[in-house]
């Protein structure tokens, strides 16, 4: 969505960027895979990249939306599927933790990640509690990277 987002992703070992909102990205996956397409789309936007981030994916690909940020899709076909027998879906943290265990596994498993180095979580953004509206209106204006953590001040 932006260069400084971009470069935020090459930094993290990121290969290839392409910024949506300055360049055509179904031309630039096409070309980047040589007219293949990709195996997995994540797409966090929604209604202004969902049908073409359809279009990225190889035969029997696998598009996950987990985020609507420019607004819920309406009306979609699902026949624009069957043109390569693509997959959506939809998750939801509440159905992947909704069990004591499944919540404690998934926990178990990122910490052991975070203990072991194999993944960092970087807090780019910090916000005390008095200023949530704002913490909600960058985070709605796309405007955040990372975690972004609310602190809490403790008088005595």
């Amino acid at each position: 969505g932006s260069e400084e987002k971009s470069e935020l992703a090459q930094a993290h070992g990121c290969d290839h960027t392409i910024v949506y909102t300055k360049e055509n990205f179904v031309d630039r996956v096409k070309d980047i895979t040589k007219g293949a397409g990709v195996p997995v789309v994540y797409d966090s936007v929604g209604k202004d990249t969902l049908l073409d981030s359809i279009e990225c994916l190889a035969p029997r690909g696998i598009l996950v939306n987990f985020g609507q940020s420019s607004g819920k899709l309406e009306n979609f076909d699902l026949g624009a599927l069957a043109k390569g027998s693509f997959y959506v879906t939809r998750p939801s943290l509440m159905t992947y933790t909704a069990s004591r265990t499944d919540l404690e596994t998934s926990a178990n498993t990122l910490f052991d990640l975070v203990l072991n180095n194999r993944i960092t979580i970087p807090i780019n953004n910090r916000y005390e509690l008095k200023d949530a509206a704002q913490a909600h209106q960058d985070l709605e204006g796309r405007r955040t990277t990372g975690t972004t953590l609310f602190t809490l001040l403790f008088f005595e």
